[in-house]
């Protein structure tokens, strides 16, 4: 009986040449596994494509739900964000397909798990720290990385090597863009974009949306309700989270919203330029933040920004499953006790501006803010307050007013 590998098949050219090259080179039976965490049309045709290819058997597992619930969440309520501008699109939902596609592997008794991530990205780190972590005994194939057997090195060659094996498919060698979608995102690298001088082509490469010089002249009120740090509704129509983000999709794709341009620090060392959509996800994280300012007090929020910067390394580095998340999870957990309100918000043209956010648990005291004397604060006690919190800077400059007299 011939020994199985479970395939991370995401239907592409790259990895429906890997099915017949499996077979040929190690001999095993090939196992496709194409996990859904909203790719949408992508997904067509899979099953076809696999079994013309070689594979023995196709699972198709939507993790939809399980991918916003329990990757997407954590990061927002951390609000965490990668050198300050990228969502985490990919990286969040790596662990999410690393951990079902090991759960194949056990229930088909496997032996390897193959991915196709080249040797270049984040990816291939993300996968296999993900794997490592939930089943180190599971042998893991990276076919760009065996040069010594993995002898294509362009999408002409893996045609000709498809044909060469009776495989015909609908792909063709042109140069496009390379992407990666999911429910949270889009990703779009290559092409112009290699060059950091180059603006984007924007009318050939945005997918979800629309730049905001095409965004309508009116703008759209959006109100959104939070319970402990999780959306709960738009516009009075209660959604569970999945569609919560779809329906901010569609709403920021509308008005250009989330269009992200970035050169990032990979993983491996080297600098990557690259544009993010994410419509919903940018709407998401703003929303939040905005009840947050509200109910955190000023020393939870600044140690919170520090935790959420963490997360957001530990995330994009690919140590999903390792007691470091686990920790900085259970703190920001904590700090959603109280993160309940309603946030409103109108998006014009890229922008998401603050319309009003209310909160049952708001710090906010409208008695202390103003200007006008309040019974909780008497101006006078201001007086102690700045004479104890500058002492260190007074007793310094007393110094230096003491050895520079003492020099004359």
């Amino acid at each position: 009986m011939k020994e199985k590998v479970v395939l991370a098949y995401s239907g592409g050219l790259d990895t429906t040449a890997v099915i017949p090259w499996l077979k040929e080179t190690f001999g095993y039976d090939v196992i496709c596994c194409c996990i859904n965490c909203g790719q949408g049309e992508e997904l067509d045709g899979l099953e076809e494509r696999a079994k013309m290819a070689g594979a023995s058997k196709l699972y198709i597992e939507d993790i939809i739900d399980d991918f916003c619930d329990n990757y997407i969440l954590p990061c927002v309520k951390a609000h965490a964000v990668y050198e300050n501008k990228y969502l985490l699109g990919t990286a969040m939902a790596r662990p999410a397909i690393a951990k079902k596609l090991v759960e194949i592997a056990r229930k088909e008794g496997a032996v390897a798990i193959c991915h196709g991530a080249t040797g270049k990205g984040n990816d291939q780190i993300r996968f296999e720290l993900g794997i490592t972590a939930l089943a180190p005994d599971i042998k893991i194939i990276a076919p760009w990385r065996m040069t010594d057997l993995w002898k294509m090195e362009s999408r002409e060659d893996e045609i000709a090597y498809c044909k060469a094996h009776g495989i015909d498919l609908p792909f063709d060698a042109s140069h496009s863009y390379s992407r990666d979608r999911n429910l949270w995102h889009i990703s779009h690298e290559g092409l112009e974009l290699e060059d950091p001088s180059c603006e984007p082509n924007y009318e050939h490469l945005l997918v979800l949306g629309v730049t905001p010089e095409k965004a309508p002249d009116a703008g759209e009120y959006v109100t959104m309700t939070f319970e402990k740090g999780v959306p709960t509704s738009i516009n009075g129509q209660q959604m569970k989270v999945s569609e919560i983000i779809m329906k901010l999709n569609e709403l920021g794709a509308k008005h250009g919203i989330g269009i992200c341009d970035i050169v990032e620090n990979r993983v491996v060392g080297m600098k990557s330029r690259g544009v993010y959509e994410t419509p919903g996800g940018t709407i998401l994280y703003e929303a939040h933040q905005q009840l947050e300012e509200l109910v955190l007090d000023r020393a939870t929020t600044e140690v919170k920004k520090d935790m959420g910067n963490k997360l957001s390394q530990v995330v994009y580095e690919g140590k999903w499953f390792t007691p470091l998340r686990e920790a900085i999870q259970a703190f920001v957990e904590s700090t959603q006790e109280y993160v309940t309100g309603e946030v409103k918000f109108k998006l014009y043209k890229g922008n998401i501006i603050k319309a009003g956010t209310t909160s049952p648990y708001s710090l906010y005291n409208e008695s202390l803010a103003s200007f006008t004397t309040g019974d909780l604060y008497d101006h006078h006690d201001a007086d102690g307050f700045i004479n104890l919190f500058g002492l260190p800077l007074k007793v310094r400059a007393m110094k230096l007013q003491e050895v520079k007299s003492n020099k004359k």
